[in-house]
């Protein structure tokens, strides 16, 4: 072979590298994302989620890519999503938006990683062996919400003491929801309130509750803390100002979009510790040697503006204890 050739095909060959380099370059992990609501309401939550991965060192579109699944609602549909995103070889699947996503996933894969949100205990729905030691290919972080019950009813109370009846805005097959009302039918009884439970599992159910709540003539409602209601809270806060009727949420987000009080750990620091957890398990960290998160801190949010609107003087020991005072 004559020089000048050995020279050209050398060339080639070097000239090839770079597009061979590219061809094997691993490709982006990829993180199913399921949710049972819909996008539009979580959207500040999902940027939380972003920054908790952010901090452990993933960019979305850039070293990490994201899969959204969206029941909108429809809970029939998570374990054909869950199914899904275990399809796609999922590295890591976060569930948000309550039990049952989480539940869905669990059942759909043994092996991939899940990282969950969820209300309640994840030992109690067989999600994981123990707290510190989860055990299993699940870990996350819970708000424990129902533990939060007794003092946002109490704090309902102090802000319309002569109210009759309350009325309770729950979802019959919610846990939490069930859960609360457990736990607040001794303290109704012990303090001889007439209580009203209005049961609702969609958007449309809302509308008729609070048609009952009118009906009924209620003095004030305590929303349970459901994901349905996170994800129907504009609508909600819209209705109790239409109706006239004070009322008690469980997240800021209520508040801040128009509602009378809040109360309850934050939804959107749980958002970051599920992102956090996943860039962790992306690194090598093994689900089940990371301990379940908990809330450490509730927040009280009164919204002054609504408290005028609604002809209510807030007592001075409110809004010396509130966290928060939307003006």
């Amino acid at each position: 072979m004559r020089r000048r050739e050995v020279i050209t095909l050398l060339g080639g060959v070097v000239a090839a590298w770079p597009l061979v380099a590219r061809a094997q370059k691993p490709a982006m992990p990829v993180i199913g994302f399921l949710n049972s609501a819909s996008p539009g309401p979580f959207a500040r939550f999902i940027a939380a989620f972003r920054e908790g991965l952010n901090e452990a060192g993933y960019v979305e579109g850039q070293n990490v890519a994201i899969e959204f699944r969206w029941a909108e609602g429809r809970y029939d549909r998570l374990p054909e999503l869950a199914a899904d995103l275990v399809h796609r070889q999922a590295a890591v699947i976060a569930t948000t938006g309550g039990e049952p996503p989480a539940i869905a996933a669990k059942q759909a894969t043994q092996t991939i990683p899940i990282v969950f949100f969820v209300g309640e205990d994840p030992v109690a729905l067989g999600l994981v062996a123990s707290f510190n030691r989860p055990g299993t290919n699940a870990t996350g972080a819970t708000l424990m919400a129902h533990g939060a019950a007794e003092k946002r009813w109490g704090l309902l109370h102090e802000l319309v003491p002569g109210a009759a009846p309350i009325a309770v805005l729950a979802k019959p097959d919610g846990l939490t929801s069930q859960l609360e009302l457990k736990l607040l039918q001794p303290l109704w009884n012990s303090l001889g309130q007439q209580v009203k439970i209005l049961n609702a599992s969609s958007d449309r159910d809302i509308d008729a509750a609070f048609a009952d709540l009118f009906a009924f003539r209620a003095g004030a409602l305590f929303v349970a803390t459901e994901a349905l209601f996170t994800s129907c809270r504009d609508q909600i806060v819209t209705l109790a100002a239409r109706y006239g009727v004070p009322t008690c949420y469980a997240f800021r987000e209520f508040a801040t979009a128009g509602g009378l009080l809040s109360y309850g750990a934050s939804l959107a620091d749980g958002y970051r510790q599920v992102g956090l957890y996943v860039g962790q398990i992306l690194k090598g960290a093994k689900p089940a040697d990371l301990p379940i998160q908990q809330p450490t801190k509730f927040d009280l949010v009164v919204n002054l503006k609504t408290a005028r609107a609604l002809g209510l003087t807030v007592p001075p020991t409110l809004l010396v204890g509130a966290d928060e005072v939307i003006e």
